[in-house]
């Protein structure tokens, strides 16, 4: 087996391989104002990226929403050209004939508020970086917290100006099976079925603590100021270390030894044997991606991701078991087999109650090396399990 050396390339190369036929897409905005948050604060005004794959049928029953990842956005699948480099990460399952049949369905996506790539041109979001229109400057930490559900509201009142009052399903990895989970729990007359990827019906108390190690570089970065920061003389290096630390953590030993195989790591290098301030190979390989990385990133952004998944829990009503007794839709969760983020028992935990409530509901494992990653970048192994799931 060739070792791929950074995970984008690992990207590409999956959807490439699957990806016989090219599917192009666009990105478009929606924007609405005078936002209500869960927390009850008002936003005067938000904006937010999407794109569509398919046609929406006459009655719009045709509807399968994506909801993306912690650090994904809503380039789901497809290129925006011909000669674009880069897929959508799930275009090894979405598209003409593929287990999410564009032929068949219309699929949209949506960027989440604060999304972390908010300096990617590919991305419209409204976050602490946005101008808040009634002081002029970036809101910082001024923006008020948002959850999970307000991820779902800002995709509800997109599809409702698109006409659509139903979903045939809506489908997400990671942080995007919690926008999926909270649909079915907090609107079930509009979803059939519901599928989540690398799941968790809510952060319990480890991902919370997990979570927060993620926040915590970003804090103690000097640059941070309280998220006082400006655009070019922001946390990078705290950014950077959070990155570090989730790609870890999304990740596995088996990966990170095999990477450190191709670069000839050693426990006895000589630059860190004769420099306290330098570097492993593996770790300079995981900090340079990280870099990289931070670039189209924001802190304030990741932040506030952080918080809206440690205050998860499936219709944020407090229960979870009172949650999934108001779900009607058809479920399937895909853990991942040697998740170390979102373990497997916060998948099975949801399905179990849904089993106990009598409630239709499946789970089938992925198997791999990547790990929580394997929900992205290797979900075509349950495209027959996806598919046989979308037509029943």
């Amino acid at each position: 087996m060739k070792v791929i050396n950074t995970l984008i390339f690992i990207l590409l190369f999956i959807a490439t391989q699957v990806s016989a036929q090219t599917l192009l897409t666009k990105k478009q905005t929606f924007t609405t104002s005078n936002f209500s948050t869960f927390g009850g604060q008002t936003l005067p005004q938000v904006t937010v990226g999407w794109e569509s794959y398919g046609t929406l049928n006459e009655n719009k029953d045709n509807v399968i929403l994506i909801t993306h990842f912690f650090t994904g956005n809503s380039h789901a699948a497809g290129k925006y050209r011909e000669d674009d480099t880069q897929y959508g990460y799930w275009d090894a399952i979405i598209g003409p004939g593929k287990a999410i049949d564009t032929n068949r369905f219309f699929v949209i996506s949506v960027d989440s508020l604060a999304n972390l790539g908010v300096h990617n041109p590919n991305v419209h979001t409204t976050g602490p970086a946005s101008i808040n229109p009634q002081t002029q400057r970036p809101y910082g930490l001024s923006f008020p917290v948002v959850t999970i559900r307000d991820f779902v509201n800002v995709q509800k009142a997109l599809l409702q100006s698109l006409g659509i009052s139903s979903l045939y399903a809506v489908i997400g990895p990671s942080m995007g099976s919690m926008q999926a989970m909270d649909w079915a729990a907090t609107y079930p007359d509009w979803v059939s079925r519901m599928v989540a990827v690398i799941a968790a019906g809510q952060s319990d108390a480890w991902t919370t603590a997990t979570l927060e190690q993620w926040a915590t570089p970003i804090k103690l970065d000097p640059k941070w100021q309280q998220g006082n920061y400006t655009v070019d003389d922001g946390p990078v290096e705290g950014l950077a270390a959070s990155l570090m630390l989730i790609t870890q953590q999304a990740l596995t030993p088996e990966f990170f030894n095999l990477q450190g195989k191709a670069l000839d790591y050693s426990p006895i290098e000589s630059a860190p044997l004769h420099d306290i301030l330098a570097k492993h190979s593996i770790v300079d390989w995981l900090y340079q991606r990280a870099k990289q990385r931070a670039d189209e990133m924001d802190a304030n952004h990741l932040l506030y991701l952080v918080r809206a998944c440690q205050l998860f829990i499936a219709g944020h009503n407090g229960n979870l078991e009172q949650a999934m007794t108001k779900i009607k839709a058809k479920t399937l969760f895909l853990p991942a087999e040697n998740d170390l983020l979102l373990l497997p028992y916060m998948a099975e935990l949801p399905h179990e109650l849904l089993l106990k409530q009598g409630k239709n509901t499946q789970i089938s494992t992925l198997k791999g090396q990547l790990g929580h990653l394997e929900g992205v970048m290797d979900i075509q192994e349950k495209a027959d399990v996806l598919r046989a799931f979308l037509q029943e």
